[in-house]
């Protein structure tokens, strides 16, 4: 692999870094995500939400004391914010969750496209040294063309070997941080529902602040 990676000539390194960067980030989201759904509590939702029903929010701060659940975390910035505004509260910390949820995707996303760029960049300069070394030593000497043609080859293949094992886990993660939106769009409608049929004459019930 060393002599391999000597062989691609200088635009390894770079592409090293990249992979390194890659492998980084795959790491973090998959620890990221790992943590994201030990912290779930499902049940724990559908709870507060008939807490909410009756109006009992005494009961619902003391449930969702502690939860690190993403889905509840915007529940209750909702609850606090309910006299002045609880869609616009709910929308913003769901934005807050969302842009955690997204944090280096960029960088992935950069190298899915960057490393067959520089693949390719390698590749020419691997056809520009088979050029020159061809036209001081002609075809007597092949063994000198063809070490820029290895060249041109190794940072090609590394580069796209870089980019296709990012897309699996780039698409992954999207997928994710999709399911996680939604499933907060969802609870977050229910709320608003159950704060709909509390704010109608006969329904609301008093309860006690978060």
């Amino acid at each position: 692999m060393i002599e391999i990676f000597r062989s691609g000539g200088p635009v390894m390194y770079p592409l090293l870094i990249c992979s390194l960067l890659v492998l980084t980030v795959i790491i973090e989201r998959a620890l990221f995500w790992a943590g994201v759904e030990i912290n779930r509590n499902r049940q724990l939702l559908d709870e507060v939400l008939e807490l909410c029903q009756r109006g009992d929010f005494d009961s619902v701060r003391s449930k969702v004391q502690g939860s690190k659940d993403y889905v509840i975390k915007v529940l209750v910035i909702g609850l606090v914010h309910r006299d002045f505004s609880l869609t616009k509260a709910m929308e913003s910390a769901a934005a807050d969750e969302i842009i955690r949820m997204r944090k280096y995707m960029g960088v992935l996303d950069t190298m899915i496209t960057v490393a067959p760029l520089l693949g390719i960049f390698g590749t020419v300069l691997g056809i520009i040294t088979s050029f020159e070394m061809l036209g001081s030593t002609g075809i007597e000497q092949p063994q000198a063309v063809t070490s820029g043609i290895a060249q041109a080859l190794i940072t090609t293949a590394a580069g796209l070997g870089i980019a296709i094992l990012s897309v699996f886990p780039f698409n992954y993660f999207n997928s994710k941080v999709e399911n996680a939106a939604l499933a907060i769009e969802k609870y977050a409608t229910s709320l608003e529902i159950v704060f709909e049929k509390l704010d109608k004459p006969g329904e609301k019930e008093k309860g006690g602040a978060i």
